[in-house]
């Protein structure tokens, strides 16, 4: 299985819209069901300054997207990174997450120079910890009742790695 990591496109908007309506993939993301087509087209047509999205291709259909959102208008998070990943219900468990978070852990670490990245995970979402704590994520802490998903109020961890700067 050949995976290409690349830059989403404005023609990506379907497919990663599409993405999201598989039941796995909504229900551990903090997206809701649904999602706008129109919408996904405008953000990858038009992104806010800052987001760099990627997608997991696999014989050139997309199959995972990860979001890296940085914060330029805002001084005091210069250096931090907030992630934010989604992976088709039957790509789930082949390593097409671990590839998007190489990809975006080195975009972080060797092109922005990004101290901080963070992320937010429902506690019961455990290959996405797992996968997490590889590169090195740890837990800082607990929304309690911070996510409402299938009818019910549900806490979130949050984790971050921090990057150390060489001296």
């Amino acid at each position: 299985m050949q995976v290409t990591i690349r830059r989403a496109e404005p023609t990506d908007y379907e497919a990663i819209a599409e993405i999201l309506t598989f039941p796995k993939a909504i229900w551990g993301t903090l997206q809701v069901p649904f999602p706008s087509v129109e919408q996904w087209r405008k953000r990858l047509a038009e992104p806010q300054e800052g987001l760099y999205v990627l997608v997991a291709c696999v014989d050139g259909e997309v199959v995972g997207q990860i979001g890296l959102n940085t914060f330029p208008a805002r001084p005091r998070r210069h250096h931090v990174g907030s992630i934010g990943m989604v992976v088709r219900d039957d790509w789930q468990g082949k390593g097409i997450g671990t590839q998007l978070m190489q990809a975006v852990v080195d975009l972080a670490d060797k092109w922005l120079n990004l101290l901080r990245l963070e992320l937010e995970v429902y506690p019961d979402n455990e290959p996405a910890i797992k996968l997490y704590k590889k590169f090195g994520f740890t837990v800082e802490g607990t929304q309690i009742s911070s996510a409402f998903r299938d009818g019910q109020y549900v806490d979130t961890l949050l984790m971050a790695r921090l990057r150390l700067p060489q001296n």
